[in-house]
This record gives structure tokens, sequence and C-alpha cells, in this order.
């Protein structure tokens, strides 16, 4: 086992200080860096444990949305009754990211920044460009089942475990950001991951020593939220496929006539399991906006979020399932928005 020192921190800029240092890393439930480090795949001198910082609360913003703090249990968010009843699809994406024991150790800004499960990137026995650059990707022409469709390119076809993050990325969430120098940013999720072009060993906008500190959620979008997701086996499995969906509907008849047809009024669309990122799929949306909210609608919807999508032999069925999970969730989205 490769040696390291250990400090536990209870400041946020105690923290940037002590990650300052050449070759230390935060630590915080663990769940992904620990299972790095038994494969020495991360191999740090030194961890930061900020599990203490105080930064696990989710509070009330003044103009309705919702701040959640980094060291937030994924447990917790996916519980809070104003997550559930605001955000569901947050909350329904939490709860099917993982056991209940991994949900209780696993923080909100931990989860943001976990790594591929590329097996090429955990056993990098073929090259692993994330590991080694320019040691190729052993993935393209080799077991690519769960990789990338979109956005992927000739250096790197691994796919971001997140189920967190897709439903963060429908919401527009905003993350917030602790520099070493004490200065803070805050960052649109869409513009905070990185796709691999010639660097995929750098996967996200973090500065050297930044730290995480909260994310804020803009007041909840009108319409019906819901997350699905598709994978190998019901519980604790990374997505073949996942949709978050936001959809607004008006129209129809509201007295008994002979027409219930509603129209799409707004939409947003992400994916999971397809991409380096959480993938926003504005072709979808584009093609679902003042629409009529039927099933033609949402095969048009499907099939232009699919059309820049590229197999790489064993993964080619993923882009028909994206386009069928994506027409069941719109689906299901608009027949609850019209229950309502």
């Amino acid at each position: 086992m490769k040696p390291f020192t250990y400090e536990r921190v209870t400041d946020a800029r105690a923290a940037v200080a002590a990650v300052s240092r050449p070759g230390a890393k935060f630590i915080s439930g663990g769940t992904n860096l620990l299972d790095l480090m038994k494969l020495e795949i991360e191999r740090p001198d030194h961890l930061v444990d900020i599990s203490r910082l105080p930064l696990g609360s989710v509070e009330e913003l003044p103009d309705g949305g919702l701040w959640i703090g980094a060291q937030a249990a994924n447990s917790d968010v996916a519980a809070d009754a104003r997550v559930r009843t605001r955000y569901p699809v947050l909350s329904e994406a939490l709860v099917a990211g993982a056991s209940g024991q991994l949900r209780n150790k696993a923080s909100v800004g931990g989860n943001l920044l976990q790594r591929t499960r590329c097996p090429y990137f955990y056993y990098a026995d073929s090259g692993c460009n994330k590991l080694d650059p320019g040691s190729g990707c052993g993935a393209i022409g080799g077991f690519n089942r769960t990789h990338a469709i979109l956005g992927a390119s000739d250096a790197c076809i691994a796919t971001h475990p997140s189920d967190m993050a897709v439903a963060m990325t429908v919401l527009e969430a905003r993350i917030e950001l602790l520099d070493a120098d004490g200065s803070t940013r805050a960052v649109e999720i869409g513009d905070f991951y990185r796709l691999p072009g010639d660097t995929p060993h750098i996967e996200t906008v973090l500065r050297p020593g930044e730290l995480i500190t909260g994310v804020e959620l803009p007041p909840p979008p009108p319409g019906g939220q819901l997350y699905r997701k598709v994978r190998d086996r019901a519980s604790y499995e990374f997505a073949l496929v996942s949709v978050a969906v936001v959809v607004s509907t008006g129209g129809g008849s509201t007295d008994g006539g002979l027409s219930d047809e509603k129209t799409v009024t707004d939409a947003r669309v992400a994916f999971g399991g397809v991409a380096h990122k959480p993938w926003r799929s504005v072709e979808a949306e584009a093609a679902l906006r003042d629409r009529p909210a039927t099933m033609a609608t949402y095969r048009a919807a499907a099939e232009a979020a699919m059309r820049d999508a590229v197999g790489q032999g064993a993964n080619d069925f993923k882009i028909e399932l994206a386009r069928r999970t994506l027409c069941r969730t719109l689906d299901r989205a608009t027949r609850a928005t019209r229950a309502r």
C-alpha cells in the first residue's frame, strides 16, 4: 500500500489551503476515491477530510430555489420534503443512483466528481488516455457495451456515471466553488463538465485546489418532472441509458369538450449513460416545443436527440434504447401533468 498522510478540517478556507500541497486530495464519503486508491489509480500523498465541513444543510433561497451544501448526504437530499415536492426529478435520480448504504455516505459534491466506471480506466492493460494521456483508448475496438454514443472522441468513449448530475442538468443547477485564494465563483452545471476531445483526463473546469461548497437550484420549473433509468439489473447498477425531463403542457379541453389534446409549451431533456458528461439535448427540446403532446411528437424528439449518435459496435443498441426511453419518459411525464 502506498503510504499517505491524513488531516481533518472543519473550515472551508482551511480545506483549500491544506489541499494546496503537492499530491493532496479532498476526501468526503470516500465511496469512489477509496476504491480508486485500492487499485492505485489514485495515489494521493495527503488526504484532506472535508466531511466535517458545515456544508451539509439544504436551505431556502429568497427567490424560491434551494441551496444544497456539498457535504449533504445523497440520502438526506433525496428524502428532503422540499426536494421531493418541488424537484422530484432530483429525488428520483438520487434514489436510483446507488444502494441505501452508499447514499448514506455519498456527498453531493463527491457525486458530481465521480470518475467513470469504464473497465479500461480501472484495469488499463490495453491503454487509457484518462490515466496515461497518449496511451490510447482500449474501449475503442474493445469491450464497449456501456460506452458513449454522443460527444465522444478518438481519445475516449467513457461515460459519466452520476444520476444526480443528469437531474441537476435539467434543473439548470449552479455549482458554487471556493478557490485556494479565497475567491468564489458559480458555474452552470452545463459548463462544469468537459467533453473528452484530446484531453479526456481533464474532466471538469475545476481549478487546482478548488472546492465545491454547494449547489444552487433555481426556482422549480413548471410542468411535470420525471427521471427514468434503464440498467442491466434493478438495483445498484449504473445506467445504460437514463433520461431526465421537465415538460410543461397547455391547451386541451377544460369543459368536457371533444378534444383534450394538449401542446408542449416548454421542455427540458437530459440523458445519462450516453456521454462523457450529462447530455442536455437542445435538439429534442426544440422538437418538442409548441407541438402536440403525442407519441408522434415524442418520437420526433427522440430522433432529433439521437441524430448525431455513433455506436462502437457492442453499444449500438443504446441509440434505439435512448430513443425509446425518452418517448416513454415524456409520455409518463405529460400524463402526470394532465392528471394534476
